[in-house]
C-alpha cells in the first residue's frame, strides 16, 4: 500500500494513495455532510453535499469519490461550504410534504436531521405539484413525493444484493424509482432498500404507523435465522398502555457498513410466550433422569451446547445432533489434509475475490449474506463466478459468470477435477499425488457431466486472476461420500492458492460442532430439544415444555466468520430455561452466560466474559465477540479413489427452501408470508403426472410431505424444490443425509 500525507482541517492524515477524502476524514473522525453517499457501495454523488475545500483549486471538491495529493490542505467547514449546503437542501426540501408528524421516518430522517443543521426553516423554491401515486410492493410502501432520488436504493440493490430490481425513471421533477423491467417489484424483498432509504419514501407496510421511532428501544443483537449471523437491533416497545409487556416491532442493522436479507428483517416475531409451568418443569427433570439421549437442533446458543456437553459428562448421555453431527465430520476429515481445525474463508476475504467458485450450495437461500459478498466482490473487482450445482438459479444471473449443470449424486468426481487442475502438485506428499495420477479424468467427466473443455475454460479464466475463494455447501457434508469430499476440499486449501469457505448449515452448527462430543446414533429413551424425542423441550411452544427462543436469550454463536458473537434478550422469556433443568440435575450455574468464559479453550474459544464481548459494528469492520483461534491439527495422507457414482434417475426431489424462509422459526414469524410448496419445471410436472396447482403428497425416505406444486418458468429438467421450513423441529422427520432423493408423486386434489 502506498501512503501520502496531508492535512484536514489542520490535521495531518496519513492515507492510503487511493482512499478518497470522504473514507479518510471519516476513519480519523471528521465530519463531512452527505445525503447520497454510502460506505458499502461505489460513491453515487448525485447529492453534492460531501464538496471540501481544497487550497488552491478554485470550486468545491467532491470528497466522496476525489483522492487527495501529497500535500494537499482541505477545508471540510467555512462559511461558502454552509451556504452551499444550505442551498442544496432548500432544493430538497421542493415539492417534499412537511407532514412529518405522520411519516415513519420522522425522528430518524436525515432530510430533518439536515434541515436543522443547515437552519433550513422554510421552503424558498417551489416547483409544480406533480400526481404520485404510492405504490405497494408487496412488503414494501414507495411514496414516490417524499422521494429525494438520492438513489442508494438502487445502489445497494445492484451493488450489494445483486437482485437489481428497481432503477431511476428519470423526468426532472417527475423522477421516480420504479420495478426494473417489471410492472411489480420482483426481487428477494430482503428490504434493504428501506434501510438505506434517508427519508420516509420506502418503508416497510407492516411497521407503517405503528410507532415513532423515539418510543422504541434497540436492543442490540445478532440474527437468528441462519450461519452469517448478523449484526442487528431489535426495535421494541410495550404493546399498550395497560399492557407492560414488550414487543418487537421491526428490526433494523447499521445500514452504512451492514446488510440484512429479508428473514433476518421480516421475520422478527417467533419469541415464545409462556409462564413458569411446575408440573411440566418437574417431569422435564424427571424425563432427563430417565433417559440415555438428548437429541437437539442446532438453533442453540454456545452456552446451552456446553450445558448439555456438560449432563453427558456426567451422566453419560448420548448427544445427537444430526446437521452438527454431518458437519463435524466433514471438518475433521478436512483437518486430516488442510492441517487447520478450520476452513481459512469468511465473508471479508470472499467480497475481496476476483475468482470464486460454489459446489453444493443453493446458496440464495443457505447463506443469502455469501451471495451479498459474492455481488460486492462482482461489482468491484469484475469478478470470476462459477456456479456449480444441478439446478440453475435466475437470482445468480447478475453475478455469475459461468454455470456449470452436473448430475446428482457427483460432486465427489467434481471436485477431484477441479482438484487436479488448481493443487501445486510438486507440493504434495506421495500418496496424494498418486491419488491424482490415478484419476480417470475422461471417466469422470462423462459420469458428471462437468465437460472437460468446460474445465479448462475456467482454468484460463483463473490465470487472471489473484485471490480465489471457494464456497462448499451442505450438499457436501450430507452427502455418502462426505468423508472423501473434505479431504479433498482441505487438499485444495492446503496446496492451492483458493480460501475455502465451508458453510455452516444451521444458525450454530459450527458452535455446535466445536462444542459437543456428538454421537450418530440415538438411545432407547430421549430427551428432546428443539428436537424430536420422548419428551421434547420447544421454544416453538409445540412440546412438552417450553423452552425461550433465541431472541430471549442471552448468549453467543459462533458465526460463518468463525466469531463469537453474542445475543441479547428482545423479548422476556417468563418460564423456565435449560439452565433450570441443568441446576435441578447438578451442573450447576447462576446465569446462562456463567458459561461464556467456559467454552473449549482446546478448540480455539477464549476466556472472556459474555458481558466482556465487543458488540459493534462500524467502518466495514466487524468487531462483535472474537474470532475463534485457528488450530494445527495432524496431517494424514489416505484418501480413497472416486467413487463410482450412483445414477439418480425419475423424479427428483431437492430440499430446499425459498429465500426467506429457513426454519420453523421464519415460518411461525407473520412479517414473512411463503407458504410451503414443492416447485418443479413443466418438463418435472410431465415427469411426475401433475399440473400447477394440483395438491401432491411427495414420498421420499420414510417422510411423506402433501404440498402445493407451482410451475417455475426458471427451473428445468426433473429435479423439483421442496420446501421443508414448515416442518416442526419437534416431528420426528428423518429426512434423507443428502439433499437430492428419489421421490414418488402422487395427485391427491386440485388446489382451490
Amino acid at each position: 500500500m502506498e501512503t501520502i500525507q496531508y492535512e484536514i482541517n489542520g490535521k495531518k492524515i496519513i492515507a492510503d494513495k487511493n482512499e478518497t477524502i470522504l473514507s479518510a476524514a471519516r476513519r480519523e473522525g471528521i465530519y463531512i455532510p452527505t445525503m447520497c453517499y454510502l460506505t458499502k457501495v461505489k460513491p453515487i454523488a448525485s447529492c453534492r453535499m460531501c464538496v471540501v475545500e481544497v487550497e488552491g483549486i478554485d470550486g468545491f471538491v467532491l470528497s466522496c469519490q476525489e483522492r487527495a495529493v501529497e500535500g494537499a490542505k482541505i477545508k471540510t467547514d467555512s462559511p461558502a461550504l454552509f451556504k452551499h449546503r444550505q442551498n442544496i437542501m432548500k432544493l430538497y426540501d421542493v415539492n417534499h410534504p412537511l407532514e412529518c408528524g405522520v411519516c415513519d421516518k420522522s425522528g430518524e430522517c436525515d432530510l430533518q436531521n439536515k434541515n436543522i443543521e443547515f437552519q433550513v426553516s422554510s421552503q424558498e423554491f417551489t416547483a409544480r405539484d406533480q400526481k404520485r401515486e404510492i405504490k405497494d410492493w408487496n412488503y414494501i410502501q414507495y411514496d414516490p413525493s417524499l422521494c429525494i432520488m438520492c438513489e442508494k436504493c438502487v445502489h445497494t440493490c445492484n451493488e450489494v444484493i445483486g437482485d437489481d430490481a428497481i432503477e431511476v425513471k428519470y423526468g426532472g421533477y417527475k423522477s421516480s424509482i420504479i420495478p426494473k423491467d417489471s410492472d411489480t417489484l420482483d426481487c428477494t424483498f430482503c428490504g434493504e432498500c428501506i434501510a438505506v432509504c434517508p427519508v420516509g419514501a420506502l418503508i416497510s407496510k407492516d411497521f407503517k404507523y405503528s410507532a415513532n421511532s423515539w418510543e422504541l428501544s434497540q436492543i442490540p443483537s445478532s440474527c437468528a435465522h441462519c450461519s452469517s449471523g448478523c449484526s442487528l437491533y431489535y426495535d421494541i416497545k410495550h404493546k399498550g398502555i395497560d399492557n407492560n409487556s414488550q414487543k418487537i416491532y421491526r428490526v433494523k442493522n447499521n445500514f452504512e457498513f451492514t446488510t440484512l436479507c429479508g428473514a433476518g428483517r421480516f421475520g422478527f416475531d417467533f419469541a415464545n410466550n409462556a409462564k413458569k409451568d411446575k408440573e411440566a418443569f418437574d417431569k422435564a427433570v424427571d424425563a432427563f433422569k430417565k433417559a440415555d439421549t438428548i437429541r437437539f437442533s442446532s438453533y442453540i446458543t454456545n452456552e446451552e451446547a456446553l450445558i448439555l456437553q456438560k449432563l453427558k459428562d456426567k451422566y453419560g448421555y448420548k448427544l445427537v445432533n444430526d446437521d452438527a453431527f454431518a458437519y463435524q465430520k466433514f471438518l475433521k476429515n478436512f483437518s486430516k489434509t488442510s492441517g487447520k481445525n478450520l476452513y481459512n474463508g469468511d465473508l471479508k476475504s470472499l467480497s475481496q475475490s476476483d475468482f470464486i467458485m460454489v459446489l453444493g450450495s443453493d446458496i440464495v437461500s443457505d447463506n443469502p449474506m455469501a451471495r451479498y459478498h459474492m455481488t460486492i466482490s462482482s461489482k468491484r473487482y469484475s469478478t470470476e463466478i462459477v456456479y456449480l450445482h444441478p439446478i440453475e438459479n435466475p437470482l445468480l444471473q447478475n453475478t455469475v459468470t459461468q454455470f456449470v449443470k452436473y448430475e446428482v449424486g457427483s460432486e465427489e468426481a467434481i471436485l477431484a477435477m477441479i482438484a487436479d487442475k488448481v493443487v501445486d502438485k510438486e507440493k504434495l506428499p506421495k500418496e496424494l499425488k498418486e491419488f491424482f495420477e490415478n484419476l480417470d479424468i475422461g471417466y469422470l467427466s462423462a459420469e458428471s457431466n462437468f465437460g472437460e473443455e468446460e474445465l479448462e475454460e475456467i482454468v484460463k479464466k483463473m490465470s487472471f486472476k489473484e485471490n480465489f475463494t471457494l464456497i462448499l455447501g451442505e450438499d457436501l457434508y450430507n452427502h455418502p461420500q462426505s468423508e472423501n469430499l473434505a479431504k479433498i476440499a482441505g487438499i485444495i486449501q492446503e496446496y492451492s492458492p483458493f480460501n475455502v469457505l465451508i458453510i455452516p448449515s444451521k444458525t450454530n452448527t459450527l458452535g455446535v460442532s466445536l462444542i459437543c462430543k456428538l454421537d450418530e446414533k440415538a438411545g432407547d429413551k430421549t430427551v428432546g430439544y428443539n428436537a424430536h424425542g420422548d419428551f421434547v423441550l420447544s421454544a416453538l411452544g409445540d412440546g412438552d415444555l417450553d423452552m425461550p427462543a433465541l431472541n430471549q436469550q442471552e448468549g453467543t454463536i459462533v458465526n460463518i466468520d468463525k466469531r463469537v458473537v453474542p445475543l441479547n434478550v428482545a423479548i422476556p422469556f417468563e418460564g423456565y430455561c435449560l439452565n433450570d433443568i441443568a441446576n435441578a440435575l447438578g451442573v450447576s450455574k447462576i446465569y446462562t452466560i456463567d458459561y461464556t468464559k467456559e467454552l473449549p479453550k482446546e478448540n480455539g474459544f477464549k476466556e472472556i466474559e459474555f458481558d466482556m464481548l465487543k458488540n459493534r459494528v462500524d467502518h466495514q469492520t466487524d468487531d462483535r465477540g472474537y474470532k475463534i483461534d485457528e488450530l494445527k491439527s495432524t496431517k494424514e495422507t489416505n484418501i480413497q479413489e472416486i467413487g463410482e457414482i450412483e445414477s439418480y434417475d425419475g423424479t427428483i426431489v431437492y430440499l430446499s427452501n425459498p429465500v426467506l424462509q429457513f426454519s420453523p422459526f421464519t415460518f411461525k414469524a407473520s412479517g414473512i408470508k411463503d407458504k410451503p410448496l414443492l416447485c418443479g419445471s413443466s418438463q418435472f410436472a410431465i415427469a411426475a403426472k401433475i399440473k400447477e396447482g394440483d395438491s401432491v403428497k411427495v414420498r421420499f425416505g420414510n417422510k411423506t410431505l402433501q404440498r402445493i406444486f407451482k410451475i417455475d418458468p426458471d427451473m428445468k429438467g426433473t429435479i423439483a424444490r421442496l420446501d421443508t421450513f414448515d416442518i416442526s423441529l419437534c416431528d420426528d422427520f428423518k429426512s434423507p443425509s443428502y439433499r437430492y432423493s428419489r421421490a414418488k408423486i402422487e395427485q391427491v386434489g386440485k388446489h382451490e
